[in-house]
């Protein structure tokens, strides 16, 4: 085992003098060091040092952290805090990059990208390749390469002339004379002597390139600003054409400072406008019932099967513009509402031969929930879910168009930025709306881009839709989180407290104490989540209205509901009137072709007048008792049957009406009989003929029972909601975080414990399979069996795969051995034929 005196030569020492404490920070901060479970710590170590695990580490690192690293990938290795420190802060000093360093050190600590004591700073080997300047990739500092790095093809003779044209005295070799030159270049006194000798036109092409890019072009000829540079080494050649400016040389001009502009700290989050908590959690709840009625109208509106699923799946253009219009939004906000619709479960494909949209059975469900319920149960889906709404409509990396319900919308990052949006309104005073530029800043500084800055990065844009889409839900009112919407992130619930208060106009700052604890920076777990959702949801039930159980009725054959309406009501409603007006309250309307669809759905005449006069705060007007007996005395006069189609009826004058319309012609009717007609149309078309040309038939079966017409539910089988595509592994427990640290460690102690050597061999430590014969195999192992000693194993399991253990044996019988291994934490039985050879422990071990 490494003594923690010693300082590590390694990143693996490093980590095995690590606390579990510290190993659990570690794998929870990067979970894909332990996807698989690494068999030792120098397998994770590897794992940590790899191109893949320290690029994904690198972009979750906040900015001021990412600069630090970019610092000690300019200095030297290994470096010195003071050193770090002095390039993070330059020669004046900067008390708030002081102050944040040390955490800032201790994140890259933490995540195992930099390793050692504060006097011997490592950054891990991948991450120095992957920050440090080089011509094919610039270091975001701006720094090049050092002197010995940029004169390395320089000729001996060359650097001699520039030593000396330097003021320097020449040297034996050309090491000797780079290191003098390198000496010179970090001696501020030195350089300032200098520079200050130098003319000015040269000065200004150092100006230029100081903050980088540090390269640029020269003809053969240079003129004699550019010469003055070269010939003291301010600028080195790299290839025809082409000078950079040494690392050393711009740290001077700079001051000594690694970046132009450090950020030690996240930009805050500035309120735009501040509400009174009331107003935003009312706008926030009339919202959240505008959106729970979207959603089952949409439904609603594909009740009988909806649109067609293209062959590449999705939705048509089309279709998207007819669903748009139907619930009167714009086509993006169409989008939305069908893509959540689908992420919680509630829309599928039916999976037939003609395949379309429908409604699940869980939609079912869902309808007959509390309001509150089905209101969290969508905002669930919709923090979870990886598909991403704002994408319908661009482009995919073989340029194809996104489509609405079609493949390629997931962007993995898209739970943990709604998260993080909402957090970050959640640590504003309630009521308080924040600046949509100054959540983009500080998420931009949370997690920088690597490369050029851009408006339109993707956790810029998924910022920007959560923000609308949160509100479109009703997670929050005017712009400010609202009580429930913090609920739903598993923050502590609003108190009535500010309801004593004064009311907050527009402007007015809110008290300190309506401050509220930020809720956790992570998302929560399923069962975390479900607990808040039902929190949520239980903040939400009073501000949302409750069902009536009536409507107004009006002598211009209109009804109004001035709420919602109890679901058996409303169904009934929604199939004998038309939809007229919708807002605070709906507006119906009776006409000739909505009570025939009443009718037609196995409704009488009585029907309709008893259920009119129950749920009519209003008496039954006139006009509407007279609409509804008129329409059922012609309903069912004429019937309709399969000849074709054919047409009866008593009264033969009715049918003589029939045939003598010229309206009649396009379904070529003739006389079978007195009182039968016969059409060469099918008989939908004949039905809709007729009730075209002003007449009330009805549809019968083959045995001449008249067909009541209601329309069917389509659902498809039962389907489960699309599964979010993950942003890497999962952060993982602390189950499993325990039981991986505790099987790390006993593969380490496995493979770093001595064992004793047998009298022909010297000391040997793990690392290979020991060997032994059978015989001196099952001989010691009856041997630890007696004095209870613990053994050093090299194991081969059935796959083939060899491993190396320790093992206290119990009992040796039958050709297996039974022993509690160490390395597994348990008792197993092994097959003697498949243990490679056995050690016992160094003493000191035992």
């Amino acid at each position: 085992m490494s003594d923690p005196a010693t300082p590590p030569r390694s990143l693996a020492e490093a980590l095995r003098v690590r606390d579990d404490a510290s190993l659990a920070v570690l794998l929870r901060s990067r979970p894909d060091l332990i996807t698989p479970v690494p068999t030792d710590l120098t397998q994770l170590a590897t794992r940590a040092g790899t191109r893949a695990s320290v690029v994904r580490a690198l972009e979750r690192l906040d900015r001021f952290a990412l600069q630090t690293a970019e610092a000690l990938a300019v200095a030297a290795d290994p470096a010195s805090y003071d050193e770090l420190l002095g390039l993070m802060t330059g020669d004046e000093g900067d008390p708030a990059v002081a102050g944040a360093l040390p955490h800032a050190l201790g994140t890259l600590r933490d995540q195992a990208l930099v390793w050692g004591g504060d006097d011997r700073l490592r950054l891990v080997r991948t991450a120095r390749e992957l920050l440090a300047p080089s011509a094919q990739h610039p270091s975001p500092t701006g720094l090049g390469p050092t002197v010995p790095e940029a004169s390395a093809g320089m000729s001996p003779g060359r650097i001699q002339e520039i030593v000396t044209t330097a003021g320097l005295p020449s040297t034996h070799d050309a090491v000797s004379a780079v290191a003098s030159l390198s000496a010179l270049f970090t001696d501020r006194r030195r350089m300032t002597a200098l520079l200050a000798d130098a003319p000015e036109e040269s000065l200004e092409v150092l100006s230029r390139l100081v903050w980088g890019p540090p390269y640029g072009q020269v003809t053969a000829d240079p003129a004699p600003r550019l010469r003055w540079l070269l010939d003291r080494g301010l600028l080195l050649p790299t290839t025809p054409g082409t000078v950079v400016l040494p690392r050393e040389v711009a740290l001077h001009l700079r001051a000594g400072r690694a970046h132009r502009a450090t950020e030690p700290l996240p930009p805050p989050v500035e309120t735009a406008s501040t509400h009174r908590p009331q107003v935003v959690d009312a706008t926030a709840a009339g919202q959240a019932y505008t959106a729970l009625a979207t959603v089952e109208e949409l439904l609603k509106d594909w009740h009988e099967g909806g649109p067609a699923v293209l062959r590449a799946g999705g939705l048509s253009v089309r279709d998207l513009k007819r669903t748009a219009v139907a619930l009167d939004v714009p086509e993006p906000v169409a989008a939305f509402w069908v893509e959540l619709a689908y992420a919680a479960g509630l829309l599928a494909s039916d999976g037939e031969a003609d395949e379309r949209y429908a409604a699940t059975p869980a939609y079912d469900e869902w309808v007959d929930q509390p309001s509150a319920q089905r209101w969290a149960r969508l905002t669930e889906a919709w923090l979870t879910a990886t598909r991403t709404a704002g994408v319908v409509g661009g482009r995919d990396a073989k340029d194809r168009a996104l489509s609405a319900l079609g493949p390629g919308l997931d962007r993995s990052a898209a739970p943990e930025v709604r998260h993080r949006v909402l957090a970050l309104l959640a640590a504003l005073p309630e009521g308080a709306s924040p600046s949509a530029e100054s959540v983009l800043a500080r998420l931009r500084w949370e997690r920088p881009l690597r490369g050029p800055q851009q408006d339109d990065d993707l956790r810029s844009r998924l910022a920007r839709w959560t923000l609308t889409e949160a509100e479109l839900l009703g997670v929050t009112g005017r712009g400010a989180l609202s009580g429930h919407g913090r609920a739903l992130l598993g923050a502590p619930a609003p108190t009535p407290e500010h309801a004593a208060g004064e009311p907050v106009g527009p402007g007015d700052k809110l008290p300190v104490h309506h401050h509220r604890p930020a809720p956790s920076p992570e998302p929560l777990s399923p069962a975390e989540q479900a607990v808040a959702s039902a929190a949520a949801a239980r903040l939400l039930t009073p501000l949302l209205p409750e069902r009536l159980d009536h409507v107004l009725l009006q002598a211009d054959l209109t009804a109004v509901a001035p709420g919602p309406l109890q679901r058996p009501l409303a169904d009934t409603l929604g199939v004998l009137a038309d939809v007229e007006s919708k807002g605070g309250a709906t507006v119906y309307r009776f006409t000739p072709g909505s009570v025939r669809r009443a009718l037609d759905a196995g409704r009488s005449a009585s029907d309709l007048h008893a259920f009119l006069a129950e749920h009519s705060r209003t008496p039954v007007p006139q006009p509407l008792a007279y609409l509804i007996d008129d329409v059922a005395r012609r309903h069912g006069h004429l019937r309709v049957g399969a000849a074709s189609a054919y047409v009866r009826c008593d009264d033969d004058a009715m049918l003589n009406e029939i045939l003598a319309d010229k309206r009649a012609a396009g379904l070529r009717l003739r006389r079978l009989a007195p009182t039968v007609l016969a059409a060469q149309a099918d008989p939908a078309a004949l039905l809709e003929g007729l009730r075209a040309m002003g007449f009330a038939p009805a549809a019968e079966s083959a045995e001449g029972d008249v067909l009541i017409t209601r329309a069917d539910a389509h659902r498809t089988p039962p389907r489960t909601a699309p599964e979010p595509v993950p942003d890497g592994p999962p952060t993982p427990d602390a189950t499993l975080l325990a039981a991986a640290i505790r099987a790390i460690r006993a593969g380490d102690l496995a493979s770093t414990t001595p064992r004793k050597p047998s009298p022909a061999e010297a000391p040997v430590t793990g690392g290979e399979l020991p060997r032994t014969t059978s015989a001196e195999t099952l001989a010691t192992m009856q041997a630890a069996v007696l004095t209870g000693e613990a053994l050093w194993i090299g194991y081969v399991n059935a796959e083939g795969a060899a491993s190396q253990r320790v093992i206290a044996p119990v009992r040796v019988e039958g050709g297996f051995v039974t022993a509690y291994d160490h390395t597994a934490d348990e008792v197993r039985t092994y097959p003697l034929h498949r243990i490679t050879g056995v050690a016992e422990l160094a003493d000191d071990q035992v």
